[in-house]
């Protein structure tokens, strides 16, 4: 098998440079290249017999752009990437005051069958290699001419669930030599595998991990993620409570607000005495309203904002996440769910 050189460390490329016969310095220049989704003629300082060596012996694994979507309301761009085997995943570009945001696929297809997620619907298929997350950055800035600053492991997958390629990946993305992306600026998203957060927390990285809470009790839980039946919210609280003493990093919780599901004043009560029950930092929940999918309901406005004020006065920290990318289906999953139909 061929290399995937996107998805090696400068060590490792400079360990193939010089079985290659090449001088150790060449690695650096290569990768410098790749990070910017150069590859063959386009390595202008890299020897012609060491470019054509590299093309026998690796693989540039760039994310091709298949379908691109702007936002008219706010410019964010959603694209549907196809991988080197025809297979699609998404990610979207966001822009905020604090600089370009990238949210990244992890997986192709997902296998935790949370009822509210589109990207779920049809299973999982593979997973995604540390190169192919790098290269949706990679691809995204190619195509914006613009910096990415931060990413959010939020798109396509449970990252967690692709643990080894994950942790590669945030190796390989902080790299000074590479896309330089502190870790302090990448968020990962989990529906709550305890085992790899417990196993997160040993690994020395200072990322903000992203809780899919979706509920203030099991009943509920279980219902819309069946993740719950394995780890239900006691043992997940418990794993959060165990990374925040181990790491000092403050986690964030995402709950995705349903109509007639987890919206009501009386849940945002539940949802505190749960979150303080277990959570002994101040907890952050993050609301997001919904987007369709199929069988579930956005909950209203009113009951967004009031969910959020009653979170507030019982001292929990709550925010609305902005809901960009409306008009283009920019949540994830629906774009390639559309392409797989076709």
């Amino acid at each position: 098998m061929k290399h995937d050189i996107l998805s090696m460390t400068l060590p490792e490329l400079e360990a193939l440079v010089l079985e290659l016969g090449e001088s150790k310095f060449r690695a650096k220049q290569i990768y410098g290249w790749i990070c910017k989704g150069a590859w063959g003629d386009e390595m202008k300082n890299i020897p012609t017999r060491l470019r054509q060596a590299l093309d026998d012996v690796c693989e540039f694994r760039l994310p091709k752009v298949l379908k691109r979507l702007v936002s008219q309301i706010d410019g964010t761009i959603k694209y549907l990437f196809e991988l080197i085997d025809g297979e699609c995943i998404e990610s979207v570009f966001m822009r905020y005051e604090h600089g370009n945001t990238l949210c990244i696929s992890s997986q192709v297809g997902c296998r935790m069958g949370c009822k509210f997620c589109a990207s779920t619907i049809d299973g999982r298929v593979r997973d995604l290699s540390a190169g192919e997350m790098l290269g949706q950055i990679i691809s995204a800035q190619r195509d914006t001419g613009e910096r990415i600053s931060n990413v959010v492991m939020m798109g396509i997958g449970e990252p967690l669930d692709n643990y080894d390629n994950t942790i590669k990946f945030l190796k390989l993305v902080s790299s000074p030599d590479g896309l330089n992306i502190g870790l302090r600026h990448i968020s990962v998203s989990s529906c709550g595998l305890v085992d790899k957060i417990d196993k997160l927390s040993h690994e020395g990285l200072p990322i903000t991990l992203s809780i899919s809470l979706h509920a203030y009790d099991d009943e509920i839980r279980s219902a819309i993620m069946p993740i719950n039946n394995k780890y239900n919210i006691e043992a997940l609280l418990s794993a959060c409570e165990r990374y925040f003493e181990k790491t000092g990093r403050r986690i964030s919780f995402e709950y995705t607000l349903i109509a007639d599901k987890n919206d009501t004043i009386e849940g945002a009560t539940r949802l505190a005495q749960v979150l303080k029950g277990y959570i002994h930092s101040t907890p952050h929940v993050n609301l997001i309203p919904l987007n369709e999918v199929e069988s579930t309901r956005l909950s209203t406005s009113k009951n967004v904002n009031a969910f959020k004020n009653k979170l507030i006065s019982l001292g929990i920290n709550a925010t609305v996440r902005r809901r960009l990318g409306s008009d283009i289906n920019a949540s994830c999953g629906q774009l390639r769910r559309q392409s797989t139909k076709k």
